[in-house]
């Protein structure tokens, strides 16, 4: 099997010419000696997608695993032996009816770039296209005066704006259709573009003949709000992709390597060895997984442990990429690649969270397999039929066929999902929760169990001085803190209030900070720097130690304050018959304080992140469909992979970006809020379902036996997409029974 060249990947695609590259270079072996091939796949735009390309790469002799991430486009493929190959992996994609070459970044985030502007301009011409058209529609409408001849020439007018633009707009459903129909496959863009060409056709042969009835305004009208919904799909999409990329960018992309003749050089992260010696700078991030030969430091391992309290860092440790160096310089050996660091390896959780949660079948995606053929089946038999009927020309065969198909046609169906979505967002915005994934409220309706994590989500995450204080020791401590950015300083000075920095004070990195206050030294810092006499503290608390010249050390304990309203969210959530956890990197004694304190009775602590998605998927096993709330680096790729997923504003971006929800403020009690939304908005669009079915089921007969004319036809049409629009607004009128 050939492996990746050392040549850019852009660089290979490129010289393979225009057609397709070569797909053999881009194949790498992985540590178990497994072929994996990575792709860049297009036209796969929902779950029943997602199951097609994976079945049909399943059952290739020697594929172990075929996962596609549907928000990225991209699909990887590992398999073993020489039964399978990337080129032979291609086609079966491709027999599939979707279009797949050889994953480049790159070129693939261009692709997705290109595709929503050519989805915004196609969405606008069939909305420039709909307001002419309505004003040649709308005097005919009126009646009146209107002559048969001016009548027929408005119909022209209108089909030379309306063809054009139906043309343009409708080529995204064109397009899927004919891929679909040329494998012998039928999606939801079959039943439209027939909709839309054959609306065109009855139109452009009514106008020929003098007819009474064409409907180029409702072509136009439809396209313009199918494209609505497929570019607020797209974007939506696009904003769940960045989860990954936002996480990839708080890697170093540069390091500092030593040579063997003793000079240093800068060197991209991605081309660091395993076993180069890097020279880490305080302040500076770690660029890939290593472990420290030479120093001692403090570091920010937030990105482990959720925890932004610094820890020690000597000889022996483990530092992980994205880790930052606080204090001291540091020589460490590298036991990673960037591509197989931490970080990377959180990046690849994200996505298989995603992909997963992808998978997730839409209540509108389980109408819409049942629609497709029906509708089909339901046109065909009424053009076979009516042209059995003596003396019925093809002209009314035609016609009834094509009030069939308008009178089914999907905006109903289309709105049922997305205008209960649009209200319930907007009104949970009013509650400061911004929902970001369109199906994210259908998965949240169905949660059972909301799993926490402790710090910045539960608590406040940040640190607070508690207890008894003396005053004075505060105040004077206080002066030596305002020279230090350490967390806890900045805590000491919070609580203090304002002042002035002492005099000559200075920072020891890794100690504290030594300085005069009044004329006498002090310091303030670790109790082994205070007092070198003493051993350092047992318990885990998180402490500073002060002392000054001729007087006791005084300690002060600092803390994780929980949010006011945890206590009343979590009960109220129980109310609700939800299951809560608490799921946590922080310490054992911590998170059992916190657990206590709000009156949760499971709770895990000192979990990594690939800890936190094992504990959710032990929940998954057990049937349980769970919400995911964390705030941390370290949260990220649980939250990707949770049933539903929330964040507190102030999360880290690659956090946010990875959730369904981000809560603005500092309460949890929009949590409640949001599971009520949810389960409302669930009810809602059952209920537009429910309504379509029985417009359908009177509709469609009428259409069928020609007592409907396209013309009323399209307006049944609308007034079904009218009442379900008016039954999602009953949401907007709700009392806000989610406070605590």
């Amino acid at each position: 099997m050939t492996t990746a060249a050392a040549t850019p990947l852009a660089t290979r695609l490129a010289d393979s010419g225009p057609s397709r590259a070569d797909p053999a270079p881009f194949v790498r072996l992985d540590a178990r000696g497994r072929a994996r091939l990575e792709l860049s796949v297009k036209g796969a735009k929902c779950a029943a997608c997602i199951a097609k390309i994976e079945r049909g790469l399943l059952a290739v002799p020697g594929v172990e695993d075929a996962r596609l991430n549907l928000g990225a486009q991209r699909l990887t493929v590992t398999w073993r032996g020489a039964a399978a190959s990337a080129a032979s992996l291609i086609d079966v994609v491709e027999r599939l009816g979707f279009a797949a070459t050889p994953f480049d970044p790159e070129k693939s985030q261009r692709a997705i770039d290109a595709e929503g502007r050519r989805l915004l301009w196609q969405m606008v011409v069939a909305g420039f296209g709909a307001m002419n058209v309505m004003m040649f529609s709308v005097p005919i409408w009126a009646g009146g005066e209107l002559g048969a001849g001016t009548r027929t020439g408005f119909y022209w007018i209108s089909a030379l704006i309306a063809i054009p633009c139906a043309l343009y707009a409708g080529q995204p459903f064109f397009a899927s259709a004919w891929r679909a129909l040329r494998k012998g496959r039928a999606n939801m863009d079959v039943p439209i573009s027939i909709g839309v060409l054959l609306t065109l056709a009855v139109s452009i042969s009514e106008t020929a003949l003098g007819g009474a009835h064409a409907y180029f305004d409702g072509v136009v009208m439809l396209l313009f709000l199918l494209l609505i919904g497929r570019w607020l799909d797209h974007s939506l999409r696009e904003r769940a992709r960045t989860a990954a990329k936002d996480l990839l960018a708080l890697q170093s992309t540069n390091a500092t390597r030593l040579r063997s003749d003793g000079a240093t050089e800068r060197v991209a992260a991605r081309d660091v060895a395993v076993g180069d010696v890097l020279l880490l700078a305080a302040g500076e991030r770690v660029a890939v997984d290593g472990v420290v030969l030479e120093g001692a430091s403090e570091v920010d391992r937030a990105l482990v442990t959720g925890e932004s309290a610094p820890v020690a860092a000597r000889v022996g440790d483990t530092l992980h990429a994205g880790v930052v160096n606080l204090t001291r310089p540091l020589r460490l050996r590298a036991t990673a690649m960037a591509d197989t660091s931490l970080i990377a390896d959180l990046a690849r959780l994200i996505e298989a969270g995603e992909q997963r949660r992808g998978a997730h079948v839409r209540l509108a995606d389980k109408a819409a397999a049942l629609y497709v053929p029906i509708v089909h089946t339901l046109a065909f038999l009424t053009f076979a039929a009516w042209m059995l009927v003596p003396d019925a020309s093809w002209r009314v065969a035609l016609m009834n066929a094509a009030a069939v198909l308008i009178v089914t046609c999907p905006c109903a169906l289309g709105l049922a999902a997305p205008a209960v979505q649009v209200v319930a967002t907007g009104r949970l915005f009013k509650r400061g929760v911004l929902v970001k994934s369109g199906d994210a409220l259908e998965r949240l309706a169905r949660i059972d169990t909301v799993v926490l994590d402790k710090t910045g989500t539960l608590t406040l995450g940040r640190p607070r001085l508690v207890g008894a204080v003396d005053e004075a020791a505060l105040a004077a401590a206080a002066q030596l803190a305002r020279v230090s950015r350490h967390p806890l300083s900045r805590a000491l000075v919070e609580a203090a209030g304002p002042g002035a920095p002492a005099a000559q004070a200075r920072e020891i990195p890794g100690c504290g900070v030594e300085g005069e206050i009044a004329g006498a030294p002090a310091r303030l810092g670790r109790r082994t720097f205070v007092d070198p006499q003493s051993a350092e503290t047992e318990g885990g608390e998180t402490e500073l130690w002060f002392a000054r010249a001729g007087a006791a050390p005084v300690r002060f304990v600092f803390a994780d304050a929980v949010r006011p309203d945890a206590a009343a969210t979590v009960a109220a959530l129980r109310a609700r018959g939800l299951a809560v956890e608490l799921l946590s990197g922080d310490r054992p004694d911590a998170v059992e304080a916190a657990a206590r304190a709000v009156g949760i009775d499971i709770a895990a602590a000192a979990r990594t992140p690939a800890q936190k998605i094992e504990h959710l998927e032990a929940l998954r096993a057990q049937g349980r469909r769970v919400l995911m709330v964390g705030d941390g680096l370290n949260d990220a790729a649980a939250l990707a992979a949770a049933d539903a997923s929330a964040s507190p504003a102030a999360a880290v971006d690659a956090t946010q970006a990875a959730a369904d929800v981000v809560l603005q403020g500092e309460e949890l009690g929009a949590l409640v809020e949001l599971i009520d939304v949810a389960r409302s908005a669930r009810a809602r669009v059952l209920e537009n379902f429910a309504f379509a079915a029985v417009y359908n089921a009177v509709a469609v007969p009428a259409a069928a036996l020609g007592f409907v004319t396209p013309f009323f036809a399209a307006l049944a049409m609308a007034g079904s997409s009218l009442a379900v629009t008016l039954n999602a607004l009953r949401l907007s009128g709700r009392g806000h029974r989610g406070k605590v």
